[in-house]
């Protein structure tokens, strides 16, 4: 999976790289079928904002979370992914088996 980390009005320090790149490799152990990743961090008065879109074959899942804080927004927005990913990846997995039954009874 090809990784993207950029900052709007913020610098992406190593430290900020690192825990993102961490926090990814959740995504990648729940499913390994991600081509590439684009994070942006960016910070707008005191809110603290990430987003993040990934593309898989033949589908984007884009998600964004702000807080305070921004390892905050970091980890909220990993958990939105997350759920996303995992719902993505059940409906792939249930529409493979509804067309192996589907050639089942044909036969």
């Amino acid at each position: 999976m090809n990784l993207n980390v950029s900052g709007h009005h913020l610098v992406v320090t190593p430290s900020i790289h690192a825990y993102v790149t961490e926090k990814m490799e959740k995504i990648r152990r729940h499913f390994d079928h991600v081509l590439d990743a684009t994070v942006m961090l960016s910070v707008e008065k005191l809110i603290q904002k990430a987003e993040v879109t990934l593309h898989l074959r033949g589908k984007e899942i884009h998600a964004e979370a702000s807080d305070e804080n921004l390892y905050a927004a970091i980890d909220l927005l990993i958990d939105k992914l997350d759920r996303q990913v995992l719902r993505h990846k059940d409906k792939t997995k249930n529409h493979a088996h509804a067309a192996m039954k589907h050639q089942v009874v044909a036969e």
